[in-house]
């Protein structure tokens, strides 16, 4: 019994954090993607073009993505705690400020300063995963990853704050439930105590950045959480231009892609342990890239010559068909997402805060470039679905460079036990550039 009670204990402290950190993280999220809603009115108000829009959502998940990677090395060195309440706390300010903006730079320069929220997954991600033991570690992070069901719970509040109050109303809304989630996770967290600590010189931290299974997993993760923020950012504009519909339909049918998105990372967490990380990241971007192909076929009227005169047709996906399409894309990209960081896990346990902090500034990367080259495509084609085009081309290069690197190596058809999931990690480490 006395022996048991200290196990409960750890469990039971294990799970507060899991659960105070996947709040924190949502909130954070909820915040990152906040100009996707508000940037709709902002765009009529301040009459921007598709690719000044495209800038103004991508701006704050540049910073975000830009100080993923110090605030991971400072995780591993101070821990979790401190270091995800000290930026809950700063990032209050700009956030409230966003309501006083008048100008297109006023708006991207807060932005930027807001945009810190988004480095909260690598303060969390290394902070929740040093709670749990190794075989239950993907399905932990699974569930922290979850938070990024933010972007729905923005899609949910922040077009009726707009309806009813007006788009300044929400980041002074965000503002004050960042401050109160501060001083929740303050109280409820516990100390990172298996944090490395000070004693890691900084040039040892770095040295993982040599093995080059770093720069695959950037390049998966590019993909799976860069497509989830771009389109989470872009797809109420696109269900506006592209079906004429309200803001608030619009932002109900993005979450439809967003929801599953973030909700279901946790499945993918499981799916990771039991399958192994390298089979559902192959089958996670078999499904995207399909889901992206049909996506892409723009609205179409053409004539056909029949015996009988001319014959005009429409062919283009109805909203209801788009959005269980997005549905499908939401829940390959959680999985894709939840697979990375079970790599991550598995091959890097004690540098897990560079290692994240570097492979989510790569999908953050890919979260800012992904909106801007939306806008650019579509002001250059005109066609609302140039940006599922773009995306399924990159996704289709990032099948190949799978298929080059792993598959060719490694059995994704079957169910991997501890023995068959560890192999690959050992293989991968034998093709470690030192």
């Amino acid at each position: 019994m006395s022996a048991s009670a200290p196990v409960a204990q750890g469990d039971a402290r294990a799970l507060r954090v899991l659960l105070v950190s996947t709040f924190a993280f949502l909130i954070c999220f909820a915040i990152w993607m906040m100009f996707g809603v508000t940037g709709i009115p902002i765009r009529q108000e301040l009459g921007l073009s598709a690719s000044e829009f495209g800038l103004l959502t991508a701006t704050p998940v540049l910073t975000g993505a830009i100080f993923r990677l110090p605030l991971g090395i400072w995780t591993d060195r101070f821990g979790g705690r401190p270091v995800m309440t000290l930026l809950l706390l700063i990032c209050t300010v700009p956030v409230w400020l966003v309501s006083y903006a008048t100008q297109l730079w006023q708006l991207l320069l807060l932005g930027l300063a807001l945009g810190l929220v988004g480095a909260s997954f690598s303060v969390g991600t290394p902070y929740v995963a040093r709670f749990f033991p190794q075989e239950r570690r993907g399905f932990a992070m699974g569930v922290f990853g979850a938070g990024t069901a933010g972007a729905a719970i923005n899609m949910f509040v922040a077009p009726v704050l707009v309806a009813q109050y007006g788009w300044q109303s929400v980041p002074k809304v965000y503002a004050v439930a960042l401050l109160a989630t501060a001083v929740l996770f303050w109280i409820l967290s516990a100390p990172d105590t298996a944090a490395p600590g000070r004693s890691v010189p900084l040039r040892q931290q770095l040295a993982v950045l040599r093995d080059r299974r770093v720069w695959k997993y950037c390049q998966y993760y590019s993909i799976v959480f860069g497509g989830f923020t771009a389109l989470s950012v872009w797809m109420p504009q696109y269900y506006v231009n592209e079906y004429g519909l309200s803001i608030a339909q619009a932002a109900l049918l993005a979450a439809c892609f967003s929801l599953p998105g973030g909700g279901l990372r946790a499945l993918g967490g499981w799916l990771s342990d039991r399958f192994g990380a390298h089979s559902v990241t192959w089958w996670v971007l078999w499904a995207a890239w399909i889901s992206l192909f049909l996506l892409s076929y723009p609205q179409t009227d053409f004539t056909v010559q029949t015996v009988r005169g001319p014959a005009t047709f429409h062919l283009g996906l109805p909203a209801w068909l788009a959005t269980g399409l997005l549905f499908v894309l939401g829940i390959a990209f959680a999985c894709g997402m939840a697979s990375t960081f079970k790599y991550i896990g598995d091959d890097f346990p004690a540098n897990m805060g560079i290692v994240s902090g570097i492979v989510g500034l790569a999908g953050g990367l890919g979260g800012f470039l992904l909106p801007v080259l939306f806008g650019i495509a579509l002001d250059w084609v005109g066609v609302n679905s140039s940006c599922f085009m773009l995306l399924y081309g990159i996704t289709w290069v990032s099948l190949i460079l799978l298929y080059i690197t792993e598959v060719r190596r490694t059995p994704v058809l079957h169910a991997a036990p501890a023995a068959a999931v560890a192999a690959p990690a050992e293989r991968r480490a034998g093709r470690q550039v030192s």
